[in-house]
């Protein structure tokens, strides 16, 4: 049998110890690797989606209509022959006014206020402006604000119908689908929804009860000719 003299015996006592750090890093990898491809093949969690088959269209309308107004703080781009700006809102509703305060940069860049039928704003905007984002953002957000109206049913979808305004709510949401408003000079408002989402109380929570009114769409589009509105809805708050 060989004698290993001092310096090979270190040599070798090194080597052992490399191997077996080796063996102990090939190890731990292995097993991250194993418990990375677990997590990345877990099904991923579903999007909850509002329910309301046990409640019916009039129910939801009387409690839509509780309501007394709107604020939210929107993402909004507004696009004009594939010219697109950008920028984030604060938006507050009610039947009968309007306010809305445009912002890029965190700098104040406009201003629109409507209070029964009368529009002011900075700077002053042209006829179709307006009526797109006066006329479009009060009606997408009380879309329930129609009167004189026929309800018919698809296996879907109620749509609701007068003279001049179209609203598709889901059934199972009870949210609105699409809209569409004919205007006196025979332009039409096309509105669509999407994204359903929960209020989100002050303390950051969602809203544990589970009515039509814990519920809101939180992208909008809304067109008028060639003007372009989305909405991609950051909060969101009512008052009763």
């Amino acid at each position: 049998m060989k004698l290993l003299n001092i310096s090979e015996y270190y040599n070798f006592s090194g080597l052992r110890r490399r191997l077996a750090g080796t063996t102990l890093l090939f190890w731990l990898l292995t097993s991250v690797s194993c418990l990375l491809l677990l997590i990345s093949c877990a099904a991923p969690k579903l999007a909850e989606k509002p329910s309301h088959r046990g409640t019916s269209l009039n129910d939801a309308l009387s409690q839509y209509r509780k309501i007394s107004s709107i604020s939210t703080v929107v993402g909004l781009d507004y696009e004009k022959n594939d010219v697109i700006m950008s920028g984030d809102a604060s938006l507050s509703v009610s039947p009968d006014k309007l306010s809305l305060r445009i912002y890029y940069l965190g700098f104040l860049q406009g201003e629109v206020y409507e209070e029964n039928g009368k529009i002011k704003s900075k700077p002053k905007l042209d006829k179709n402006k307006s009526l797109i984002l006066v006329e479009g953002l009060k009606s997408s957000l009380f879309w329930w604000n129609i009167t004189d109206y026929t309800v018919t049913e698809t296996a879907d979808a109620y749509e609701l119908r007068n003279g001049y305004r179209r609203v598709v709510v889901n059934k199972e949401s009870l949210l609105p689908v699409e809209q569409t408003i004919e205007l006196e000079n025979g332009d039409t408002i096309a509105i669509s929804y999407d994204t359903p989402s929960r209020i989100i109380s002050e303390d950051g929570k969602e809203t544990l009860d589970n009515s039509p009114l814990s519920w809101y769409q939180s992208r909008v589009r809304i067109q008028l000719k060639n003007y372009i509105v989305r909405i991609n809805v950051k909060s969101y708050s009512l008052t009763r």
